[in-house]
Parts: C-alpha cells; structure tokens; sequence
C-alpha cells in the first residue's frame, strides 16, 4: 500500500493506492479517514498519483475533466455495488438513498435505504466516486 498527501481548495487530502489504483482518497479528520489504511504505507511518486493530482486540478478549477485515474476502492460486493451506482451520479446532479436503493433493487440487489446510506458513509475514494451528491 503506498500513500501521498495533496493539497487542495479542501484542505489536505490523503491518497492511497495498490501501486497501480486509487484505493483510498479522504480528506483530513473526515469520518472514516484512512480506514483501510495498513500501518506500512510509504510514500513514492506514482503515476496514478500525478493522474488523480490532474484531475482534482481539473476538477476543483471547473476545468473540463481529464480521465479518470484506474479506481480500486475495498469493501463487500454491497459496498461495491452502491459506490457504483455512485459514479453514475451526473456532474451537478444529486439523488437520494432511497432511489439509490430503488435502482440496485431492480438489479436484483436487496438494498435498503439505509443501507445505501451506510455504505455511501463508508465510501473511501472521496470526490471521485461522487457521495457528496446524494
């Protein structure tokens, strides 16, 4: 596991990846900061952190959005599932827990309301994998 900080128009942000994807990005003191962090993390200067680097640039200056750095967040197939449903949110939009739960019981999930909330809560790639909107 390799981490690096960056700064941001939020305060500092923490990065955490498997060496080739973004496992993890929080912000400082945020609920579940750096949950699924190991106790060894380095430091290196990865590509995929120059590419996530590039896009909260982009991002944060309302430029128009390079691609999106390879994203591998942990957590169970339910989790998976919802920060899927997540990334599908549109740029400006927002949703609910309860359409959320509505649309991932259409895929033949069981999901709750609160559930969804749970899991949204849990989210550990902040901002990329959008749980601001709902």
């Amino acid at each position: 596991m390799y981490i690096t900080r960056l700064s941001s128009p939020v305060g500092v942000l923490l990065l955490a990846s498997d060496e080739i994807a973004l496992t993890g990005l929080w912000m400082e003191g945020q609920k579940y900061f750096a949950a699924t962090l190991s106790k060894d993390a380095v430091e290196p200067d990865l590509p995929v952190f120059r590419q996530t680097a590039q896009w909260l640039s982009a991002y944060f200056d309302g430029a128009p959005l390079p691609a999106m750095p390879p994203l591998a967040p942990q957590g169970s197939a339910f989790r998976q599932a919802v920060w899927n449903q997540l990334r599908k949110i549109p740029y400006g939009q927002v949703t609910t827990y309860g359409v959320l739960a509505r649309t991932l019981r259409e895929q033949g999930i069981s999901a709750a309301p609160q559930a969804v909330g749970g899991a949204v809560g849990h989210n550990p790639i902040s901002i990329l994998i959008p749980c601001h909107r709902v």
